[in-house]
């Protein structure tokens, strides 16, 4: 098990999402402005194609672990922090359908040099079997 806390720097929409998509990526703290605002376009196209809310945490308290971690999991070089982002969706058919039409919009398109390294980043869907 894995324990770490974050501190927010982008949370869109409210409500209870049926599928959940989680992400977990390394971003230096130079880069950390360019990956909110990165974030932070990114969150409106996914809402406009379905989701209901995006969330993005930067690291506060990500602790190190004896077998494994947060900063292990991403291989964290050098002062790379970590990003935890969950994406809601209402079911995962509207994230299917949602994410299809994320990937086709150019909206989405980087301008420039992303501000982590994707192939260090790790994701997966997931269904709730708790939300309180």
């Amino acid at each position: 098990m894995i324990i770490s806390g974050f501190t927010s720097i982008v949370d869109e929409g409210s409500g209870r999402g049926g599928y959940i998509d989680g992400f977990v990526a390394p971003v230096r703290p130079a880069k950390k402005e360019a990956y909110r605002e990165m974030a932070q376009h990114a969150a409106g196209i996914f809402q406009e194609y379905g989701a209901v809310r995006v969330v993005e945490g930067w690291g506060d308290d990500v602790l190190d672990g004896k077998v494994t971690d947060y900063k292990r999991a991403v291989k964290a070089e050098g002062d790379e922090n970590v990003v935890y982002s969950w994406i809601e969706w209402p079911d995962k058919a509207a994230r299917d359908a949602g994410w299809a039409k994320v990937m086709a919009d150019e909206r989405m398109k980087p301008p420039g040099d992303m501000p982590f390294d994707g192939k260090r980043m790790f994701w997966g869907g997931f269904l709730p079997i708790l939300d309180k």
